[in-house]
């Protein structure tokens, strides 16, 4: 069964956007293999990213995730089955945004503001999910 994962770190100060380069290339590489899809949001101080794949695989690499040391406060958000993924054909696709004057230059409402605030802070529920789309589209 296909299931999802989403979770939020913050960026340590040593990991450069040369290093998400490498992240990126990574997970382009790897994720294949692994039938993994997602996104990956992330600022000078944070990261959000999403998952897909089978559970025990997704739950493996997040295991592997929360040991890197470009990152710190690693938190998982969510995770539960889905009927299909949102992501099909990304390995990992990736923005950048500033976080503390987020811009959104997107079909954003207040509350969607508002429940990016929450997840990029550590709470928040498959509401962010559904935000997650919003920032790919």
């Amino acid at each position: 069964m296909i299931s999802n994962l989403l979770y939020i770190s913050n960026r340590n100060k040593n990991c450069t956007d040369l290093e998400i380069a490498r992240i990126l290339e990574s997970c382009q590489r790897n994720n294949k293999g692994l039938d993994i899809t997602g996104v990956l949001l992330y600022s000078y101080t944070h990261f959000v990213q999403y998952l897909e794949g089978e559970y025990k695989t997704i739950i493996e690499l997040y295991d592997k995730i929360r040991t890197d040391e470009r990152h710190r406060n690693v938190a998982m958000i969510t995770t539960g089955q889905i009927d299909k993924r949102i992501f099909p054909s990304w390995q990992m696709g990736a923005k950048k945004v500033e976080s503390s004057e987020i811009k959104f230059d997107t079909d954003i409402s207040e509350n969607d503001v508002q429940i990016f605030n929450e997840t990029i802070n550590g709470y928040g529920d498959n509401k962010a999910i559904d935000l997650m789309k919003k920032f790919f589209k």
